[in-house]
């Protein structure tokens, strides 16, 4: 038996690990004091040792139960690594090899066993165990990926509903409970189904800092933007897909575009699947690509990304699929490709469920999956409220936090939408809210006399899809509640009263339609157009901020479309937008303008870089050298000189034209290339007159080149 202050000793003796993880110590203190747990752990974090070191601290056999054939090799094989006598007993063994194992635990020779659910309970086994709780004892059994116990969890198996008779066989055995995902419903659910005594109950934070979050629309040509995100990415990568055959012809694309990468799915034979895992985790090939069959208890912890092809089928599914990226806490990224066109596959999918009760929670989960991808706030926020767990947002490492869609105070919207609720009085969804808010003349609405309330029809002015996204910001913010037994039924709550006493505002992150969405991919003017609004949109609000003063006091929305629809390129042309006074074109003006510029050299292709004799004659340039001292030095002629200054300039390279043409010459120069065209020297020269001369008028026509 351990003594408390040896636990670090004997963490390092088996495991070489110094300290334990955050939460570790403690639940291994009560495992070893025989206390029924449910230890919910993120991946990554360490769950297995929670059961693992009590298990050889304490006398007897452990015995582990484990839902796949792969998830049980990869863990013997760690511990046997590590010198620790564990084994399984599955499917994949002959006879002789299974009595073999049987000999060794009953000699005391194991000490951690492995095994599916569904053999553990079988009757041939049973009688065996039996054995081995009377001559060498059972100390716990150890319910591994524990959401399987529960139809509110991701991956229900029935099998393990089967886990209460191990309590009703063996009442005095500790039964510990471990996942690393279980929303409040599914905690209860495994607790109960269990039938865990008094259980101490682990919970710790399902945040992973190291993993960056976003969602990309999926486009049309969906294979060439997923190889595109591949070959941004170095190391090893997931890639989940909704089907077999499209896991097939995905790895089979990926390997005629020279990706290294594998298929796994569960049409595959077992043989096929486990040497196609062994080559990814031996990092033999780049990219898995798989169905949600794959990934259970993976040991790698250098997967640096997870891109899901598909939607997944609920947000338990997404976060644990995810989570294997970055096991290791360095640095990942989790895609998810976006398209409302996945949603009818999913919906055959859970239309072939018998049970109608299993069939209203996975849509209701479906649902959360797109409220997810759909979601302006931060992808924290959205997956960790799922979880029950409150985050505050600006993460700095998700699409949302790191690139923002424009705020908008949203507090009146929001009121009119609470009240509606409250006016419903709490017992419908999202749908009929706004049906009523919207001033629906559907049956439902009429039957329940909701075309009878004040809120009925306030809402007209807004679209079906502008107060869906509002709705999925209040439940985001925590300032409304859902019902999570299948209907989805909005509730109000004390921040809910707040905002409509107002005692509290609500800002949202706005998305444009999705009709606006699809006009943009149609006119890529358009589109254009959007990016820069955004671009000025977060500017105005930076500056308002500064100031204390509302955004709109800067500048009006419709002064800042025009600015990216006109893209004004200095403050005369600034000056000409609607809504632009000289007060505030001086006041602002050359913040915006700049923002416009650098937009605009962004959208266009690559600078050509300065070739060598250009970055010879920059580096005497920047030692303050004339164009005569430059030629000097170089052995070239001034005009060579003044070519390569042209050029350098349209290049954008760091060439200052005051200090090479006079302030009062550049002007007239500009106006004359405006009047008479850019292409011909001569016809500058010949509009302006014998006062300038061509070298003056060729870097400034590079400059004036450059800045259109």
């Amino acid at each position: 038996m351990y003594q408390l202050q040896s636990l670090e000793e004997a963490l390092k003796h088996f495991f070489g690990y110094d300290t334990f993880r955050p939460g570790q110590r403690q639940i291994v203190e009560e495992a070893l004091h025989n206390r029924d747990l449910l230890v919910i752990m993120p991946t990554g974090g360490g769950k297995s040792l929670c059961f693992q070191l009590p298990a050889l601290l304490k006398p007897g056999l452990t015995v582990v139960v484990s839902p796949l054939i792969s998830l049980m090799q990869d863990q013997v094989d760690a511990l046997r690594d590590n010198g620790i006598g564990a084994t399984f007993l599955n499917s994949s063994l002959s006879f002789s090899e299974v009595r073999s194992r049987e000999q060794a635990i009953l000699r005391g020779k194991i000490k951690l066993l492995y095994m599916a659910p569904e053999r553990l309970l079988a009757e041939k086994f049973l009688p065996f165990l039996d054995t081995v709780q009377s001559q060498i004892g059972v100390s716990a059994f150890a319910i591994d990926e524990a959401h399987c116990v529960s139809a509110w969890g991701h991956d229900f198996r029935p099998e393990y509903r089967q886990m209460r008779h191990l309590r009703q066989r063996y009442p005095n055995i500790p039964m510990l409970a471990l996942t690393a995902t279980a929303t409040s419903r599914v905690q209860q659910d495994i607790i109960q189904q269990l039938t865990l005594r008094q259980p101490g109950i682990h919970i710790a934070s399902f945040n992973r800092p190291n993993l960056y979050y976003d969602v990309q629309p999926k486009q049309r040509q969906a294979y060439n933007q997923l190889l595109k995100q591949i070959r941004s990415h170095q190391g090893s990568g997931i890639v989940y897909c909704l089907s077999r055959r499209q896991v097939d012809e995905i790895a089979f694309r990926l390997q005629n575009d020279q990706i290294s990468a594998l298929p796994y799915h569960a049409g595959m034979s077992d043989e096929a699947r486990s040497t196609n895992q062994n080559r990814f985790i031996r990092d033999d090939v780049q990219i898995m690509v798989a169905t949600v069959a794959f990934g259970m208890g993976i040991n790698k912890p250098d997967v640096r990304f997870v891109i899901h092809y598909d939607l997944p089928r609920n947000l338990e599914s997404y976060y644990q699929e995810s989570g294997r990226a970055g096991r290791d806490g360095e640095l990942a990224h989790c895609t998810l490709f976006f398209s409302t066109r996945d949603i009818p596959k999913l919906d055959y999918i859970i239309d072939q469920k018998p049970d109608p009760q299993e069939q209203r929670v996975a849509r209701q989960q479906l649902r959360q999956v797109i409220d997810y991808a759909e979601g302006t706030e931060c992808r924290r926020t959205i997956v960790l409220r799922y979880f029950g767990e409150r985050f505050p947002g600006n993460c700095d490492n998700c699409d949302n936090c790191c690139y923002p869609k424009p705020i908008e105070d949203w507090t009146i919207e929001a009121q009119k939408f609470l009240s509606c609720v409250a006016r419903c009085r709490e017992r419908f969804g999202t749908t009929h809210i706004i049906d009523v808010l919207r001033g629906s003349r559907k049956k439902k609405v009429e039957q329940y006399g909701h075309h009878l309330l004040s809120t009925y029809g306030i809402g007209k002015d807004k679209t079906a899809d502008a107060w869906k996204m509002l709705a999925r910001s209040l439940l985001h913010q925590g300032l409304m509640d859902e019902t999570t037994d299948g209907y989805r039924v909005l509730k109000l709550n004390k921040r809910s009263w707040e905002v409509l006493r107002k005692q509290r505002q609500v800002q949202i992150a706005v998305t444009p339609t999705s009709k606006a969405q699809t006009l943009a991919e149609i006119n890529p003017r358009k589109a254009e157009a959007e990016l820069l609004f955004e671009r000025l949109y977060r500017l105005r609000k930076q500056l308002a901020d500064f100031q204390s003063v509302p955004p709109y006091v800067i500048f009006a929305d419709s002064s800042l479309k025009l600015m990216a629809r006109n893209k004004p390129k200095n403050l005369e042309e600034f000056t000409q937008i609607s809504g632009v006074t000289d007060y505030k074109a001086n006041q602002y003006g050359e913040q915006f303008v700049s923002e416009i510029r650098g937009f605009c050299q962004e959208q266009q292709l690559p600078v050509p870089l300065p070739s060598d004799t250009h970055i010879k004659t920059l580096q005497l340039y920047q030692q303050d050298l004339s164009v005569e001292e430059i030629a000097e030095r170089r052995g070239f002629t001034s005009r060579t000189i003044i070519n390569h200054l042209s050029e350098l300039i349209e290049m954008q390279q760091p060439v200052d034209l005051n200090r090479l043409v006079a302030p009062e010459k550049k002007q007239p120069i500009i106006k004359a290339i405006q009047t008479v065209g850019e292409h011909s020297l001569r016809t500058i020269r010949e509009h302006l007159g014998e006062n300038y001369d061509y070298p003056e008028i060729q870097l400034v026509r590079a400059w004036w080149r450059r800045e259109h």
